[in-house]
């Protein structure tokens, strides 16, 4: 059933059967949700706790997340074909995104620590201002990536293609790690 154009408050279940368009989603506790195959499209969350939400085949089609608390959802079982959305201010902590097209997407504010990037497609992604301690990224392709002000990353550029990406000066060390070189900043 298409449900358009509706507010959800503190709700703790959704009818996975269902398709949402165009919903908004405001303070909604779905932890640990079953919402396979489940269509949201145009929807936006904000201040949602969607930690181990379960994803598989499930469409996000130009989906916003405000301050949501997001943590270890497996975003790589979702329908990569209709997958587009954009992170603001949310907690995506030890979530995947193995080898999924991320082209254009926007992560700002984020805490994004243990997140895994690998074989993920982020060309001209912005992952800004996040923290992305631990965070995976191996054969991952950042080709014009923005992560001007993200920190606490270690990405290897032997084994990431990087060209003409944008990172901050003070985090240049993130690029270094793997040839345990110190950037010292006070000169």
């Amino acid at each position: 059933m298409l449900i358009a154009n509706e507010k959800f408050e503190a709700v703790s279940e959704l009818d996975n059967t269902n398709e949402y368009e165009c919903c908004i989603f405001n303070n909604c506790d779905l932890s640990g949700a079953y919402l396979t195959s489940t269509r949201f499209i145009e929807c936006e969350f904000i201040e949602c706790n969607l930690s181990n939400i379960h994803v598989e085949e499930t469409p996000f089609v130009d989906c916003v997340f405000s301050d949501c608390k997001m943590l270890g959802i497996q975003f790589d079982r979702c329908n990569h074909l209709l997958f587009s959305a954009k992170f603001e201010g949310c907690q995506l902590d030890h979530s995947t995104f193995y080898q999924m097209k991320l082209q254009q997407t926007e992560f700002d504010g984020s805490s994004m620590e243990g997140v895994d990037f690998t074989d993920a497609e982020l060309r001209g992604a912005k992952i800004t201002s996040c923290n992305l301690f631990n965070a995976k990224f191996e054969r991952t392709n950042l080709q014009g990536a923005d992560l001007t002000g993200s920190t606490r990353f270690s990405i290897d550029p032997e084994q990431n293609q990087i060209s003409k990406a944008k990172f901050s000066q003070s985090e240049l060390e993130g690029l270094l790690t793997r040839h345990n070189i110190k950037v010292d900043s006070k000169s």
